[in-house]
């Protein structure tokens, strides 16, 4: 039986880059402008906004997390330290772990490219992501969505030995999906169907009959 009572895991707030690479594609530019680390990409002034609105929802729910993890990225902390604010001002705040097992996917030298950038400049590297698929394709120096899935394999089973019994995690994208992948036991086929995790979108799996099942994914009504 799963010791765990709820799970929830949310994507970070909006961040720069992301502005950026929405920016790009409405204007149909390959070059998004940012040239710091992907782990130096701060939030964004919306996501900011986003990220306060997601702790007033945390804070005011009846049962809070025992255990808050976040990935060490600089945009999913400063999403924790807004939810943390939060629940610091309703009745204490919990315990804080930083995880790098839930840090986003390293995309090696494609990092900060936009999907045409891509294809102009790796031409090969394109042809091998559509030849291998979302899950196995690996670009050079980076991760597959596997090698994603593999580290959240890694930390689902050290959590579980804990005595904690409700988790939120401030991650990304693609650990939600992989969160999804493992816990769910999905097929590539299931994840195909599954629409892009949004920013500050709360996925949430709760104990039933001793398995962790989906209860929400992708809810965004806190930013109402």
């Amino acid at each position: 039986m799963d010791a765990l009572l709820e799970l929830i895991a949310v994507r970070h707030g909006e961040s720069v880059a992301n502005a950026a690479f929405a920016e790009a594609a409405r204007e149909g530019r390959e070059d998004v402008g940012i040239t710091s680390r992907d782990a130096d990409v701060p939030l964004s002034p919306l996501g900011e906004r986003q990220s306060v609105a997601l702790g007033r929802w945390v804070a005011g729910r009846p049962d809070h997390p025992d255990l808050v993890v976040c990935s060490p990225y600089r945009r999913a902390r400063q999403t924790s330290d807004a939810v943390l604010d939060a629940l610091v001002a309703a009745r204490g705040g919990p315990e804080l772990s930083v995880d790098e097992r839930l840090r986003d996917r390293d995309l090696g030298v494609l990092e900060m490219l936009t999907l045409p950038a891509i294809v102009q400049r790796f031409p090969d590297e394109d042809a091998r992501r559509r030849r291998q698929g979302m899950l196995y394709w690996r670009p050079a120096g980076g991760e597959s969505m596997m090698d994603v899935a593999l580290r959240v394999r890694a930390f689902l089973a050290d959590l579980r030995r804990e005595p904690t019994r409700r988790v939120l995690l401030v991650t990304h994208d693609a650990v939600v999906l992989m969160l999804r992948y493992v816990v769910e036991r999905l097929t590539e086929d299931d994840l195909g169907d599954i629409a892009p995790v949004l920013n500050a979108g709360v996925t949430r799996w709760t104990l039933h009959n001793g398995r962790l099942r989906l209860a929400a994914y992708n809810d965004t009504g806190h930013l109402a």
